[in-house]
């Protein structure tokens, strides 16, 4: 089973993209207060104000890029995404330029950075609480709209994995793609909808299917092509019982089981350890809070 693969260039595309949209809608016609400023040539720190994850690093360059030239971004020794930000007021970066350039584009690259960085957080918190177990925390496509390549990007930099990137690169057979098909006709119509999938060009990066309850679980296990299964809003019981049932056929390593749906740091560790291979959550992209940075003359 193939990975979608998360391109950089894609992201930093985006980036600029996103960054061209975010300097118009927050210079308009000038910065009139920075304006009344000297422009001398200035020296900024970027620190945190709390803990987290770093991310941010490839993309810095092209946020400020959209206001010319004129910055220089100076990372410290070793600086890269997925860095732990330890203390209040480490300083993360250092920015040179002319004083007005550099408060001209001070918040749309803490806006950048902050969201990114609070994803990479968030994520890094599920991935710490299934430690030790077989289970990998992915993200979904509840993104934010143009934002989904970035912040599938801050997943990956907090240590978590990308799900599909969208509905073109990967098969996922939802409830509401089966609605009204009874489940001895499950296994069957599943089938059907594969030897579809067969004559795709490109091939999809992996063929998954949602069940809603155990028997449609045990139907979907009889269909050969299906590489993962969605276990969604299953309870601890019952994925347990439906990991049971996958090893009990043999298929431990062949079929993979996601658990999905209304999962929480407080229940992410429990539903790791029913033997699950993947747990997908929607808060990490979704429900992120900004993380605490701030630009600060040197």
């Amino acid at each position: 089973m193939a990975t979608p693969e998360l391109d950089i260039n894609a992201v930093r595309t985006r980036t600029r993209l996103l960054a061209e949209l975010a300097r118009e809608e927050d210079l308009g016609t000038g910065d009139v207060t920075s304006a009344l400023c000297d422009n001398k040539t200035g020296e900024f720190r970027l620190v945190a104000r709390q803990r987290g994850i770093f991310a941010g690093f490839e993309i810095a360059d092209d946020v400020l890029g959209i206001y010319g030239d004129s910055i220089a971004l100076r990372w410290p020794a070793g600086a890269t995404d997925g860095a732990r930000i330890g203390e209040d007021g480490q300083a993360i970066a250092t920015l040179v330029g002319p004083c007005r350039d550099v408060l001209s584009a001070e918040r749309v690259l803490l806006n950048f950075l902050q969201r990114l960085c609070g994803i990479a957080t968030m994520t890094s918190a599920y991935v710490d609480a299934v430690a030790g177990t077989a289970a990998k925390i992915l993200d979904t496509r509840k993104t934010t709209p143009g934002w989904r390549v970035l912040e599938k990007y801050a997943v990956r930099c907090g240590g978590g994995h990308n799900h599909r990137m969208g509905l073109h690169d990967a098969v996922l057979i939802k409830d509401n793609h089966l609605a009204g098909i009874p489940t001895d006709r499950l296994a069957g119509r599943v089938f059907e909808m594969l030897n579809t999938v067969a004559s795709s060009d490109p091939r999809p990066a992996f063929i998954e299917v949602e069940a809603d309850r155990l028997d449609q679980v045990e139907a979907l296990l009889s269909v050969v092509g299906i590489d993962i299964i969605l276990l969604d809003n299953f309870s601890l019981e019952d994925s347990r019982r439906a990991v049971a049932l996958r090893d009990g056929m043999n298929l431990k390593g062949k079929v993979r089981l996601e658990a999905s749906g209304g999962v929480t740091l407080h229940t992410v560790r429990a539903i790791a350890e029913t033997g699950v291979d993947r747990i997908s959550v929607g808060a990490i992209t979704h429900s992120a809070p900004a993380l605490d940075l701030s630009l600060e003359r040197g």
